[in-house]
């Protein structure tokens, strides 16, 4: 994982993200926003604690956690969650546990990150390209 901690990859493509939106209860005009961002994401790590920022025009989050540690998270469309994140290889792997429990797998490679969300049966793919 270490290759790619403060590396910064932008959002080029995305897959079923308004289905996946919808399942969660996020509103029309906040789809709507959500989906025309580009946002730009980064990784980085400083004694064991990680931080993942997300930045766009649309809406910046910055989360910051231990690999295997539950925390409080409030994500990008307001839902607070107890969220738990571990690693597997070169993929991060987040638990987000609230009124939905949510799925999202981040597969890391020096061109791209592969980011895989899934909430109920829906499933939504985003591909991030270094930048």
């Amino acid at each position: 994982m270490e290759d790619f901690l403060g590396k910064r990859y932008k959002l080029k493509s995305s897959d079923n993200f308004d289905n996946f939106m919808k399942a969660l209860g996020v509103g029309l005009m906040t789809r709507k926003l959500g989906a025309a961002a580009s946002p730009v994401i980064e990784l980085t790590e400083n004694n064991g604690e990680y931080t993942l920022k997300s930045e766009s025009t649309f809406k910046n989050s910055v989360i910051t956690f231990k690999l295997g540690e539950e925390f409080d998270e409030e994500t990008p469309d307001g839902r607070k969650v107890k969220s738990t994140i571990t690693k597997e290889g070169n993929k991060l792997i987040h638990v987000q546990k609230g009124e939905k429990d949510t799925h999202i797998i981040r597969e890391f490679t020096p061109e791209e990150v592969k980011m895989t969300l899934k909430v109920d049966d829906i499933v939504a793919t985003r591909i991030y390209k270094a930048c």
